[in-house]
């Protein structure tokens, strides 16, 4: 049972519970980088951040299809799924969403009544991000769809 959240409250860490939360193995042992930075054409950064918008889009109020589209697109990219949790508002039937994933994340929120969504895709290590927009474009036949890159955590030498 979760309690209303008050924002004006002060946080008080031994308040804590005992959760036990999900933990994930790295099972690349041999890597003896932690951070698992990329290094790529010059460049070494924390990980790739996809800002996709669809446009012109359909299905967006369906649960099963997203839901779908993210466990397609986490396979396409090589990443590893954690955790899926989605929600689907009413009236309107939009949808946000988060697969939380090993090598970061990717999240939703559409807006069926205007025909648009908008998916983050952000990956580190060797995952590659890019491969999900073109599984977003045929789970959802968007008329327009735009990729915009971040390099998150680039260093600047």
């Amino acid at each position: 049972m979760y309690k209303d959240f008050d924002y004006n409250q002060e946080i008080d860490p031994t308040d804590a519970t005992d959760t036990q939360w999900p933990s994930f193995k790295n099972v690349n042992e041999n890597d003896e980088r932690n951070d698992h930075f990329i290094q790529r054409d010059g460049k070494q950064y924390a990980g790739t951040h996809l800002i996709i918008d669809l446009w012109g889009a359909s299905k967006l109020d369906n649960l099963q299809v997203m839901e779908q589209a993210f466990r397609e697109a986490v396979k396409e990219c090589g990443a590893t799924l954690l955790h899926i949790h989605m929600h689907h508002f009413t009236p309107n039937g939009g949808i946000s969403g988060v697969a939380v994933l090993a090598e970061s994340h990717i999240s939703v929120h559409t807006w069926p009544e205007r025909d648009y969504a908008a998916f983050d895709v952000f990956m580190c290590g060797d995952a590659e991000p890019h491969k999900a927009a073109e599984i977003l474009r045929k789970a959802f036949l968007p008329s327009e769809l735009s990729v915009k890159e971040i390099l998150r955590g680039e260093v600047h030498s």
